[in-house]
């Protein structure tokens, strides 16, 4: 499987040395492990501020390749999508999946061996059982007052 994101050329193993403001955007966007969990709608508790994932994926998300189907114009068609950038993701972080190598990196914590900087191998993640491959329904078929039917425990944790 070809891999979108371009992940040569990079900084050896840069995420453990080179804090996240300091990245260059290749090596931010190659950070992105390509399991589409950031596309799922989610429901947080008010009180509690826990956030459930929901199998509701974002109009865009192409459900096959986990990956967003307008991602540089996504703003145009989802005003509420959240951008990550090196600014934002200590905001966002406890929103973002547990498994998502921002988070991660964020929290000073490592990344998986299925993650395809470690791998070298985009597949890896949907081999790990940790994407959203193949099982997602779009938002245009669910209500938003449905969305609750369709809590899931978040994948591959």
């Amino acid at each position: 499987m070809n891999d979108p994101i371009p992940r040569h050329g990079l900084r050896d193993r840069y995420w453990e040395r080179v804090p996240l403001q300091n990245l260059s955007p290749r090596e931010w966007e190659a950070l992105c492990d390509g399991c589409g969990k950031c596309c799922l709608n989610k429901l947080e508790d008010e009180d509690t501020q826990e956030i459930a994932f929901t199998r509701v994926a974002c109009r865009l998300l192409d459900d096959s390749t986990c990956r967003c189907a307008h991602y540089e114009t996504r703003k145009q068609f989802v005003p509420d999508c959240v951008v990550l950038t090196p600014q934002t993701i200590h905001k966002v972080a406890y929103w973002m999946p547990r498994t998502c190598a921002y988070r991660l990196i964020a929290e000073g914590k490592a990344l998986y061996d299925w993650h395809p900087l470690i791998s070298g191998d985009p597949q890896t993640v949907h081999d790990a059982g940790v994407s959203v491959q193949g099982w997602t329904v779009s938002e245009f078929d669910v209500p938003e007052e449905d969305w609750e039917d369709y809590v899931i425990e978040e994948p591959g944790t």
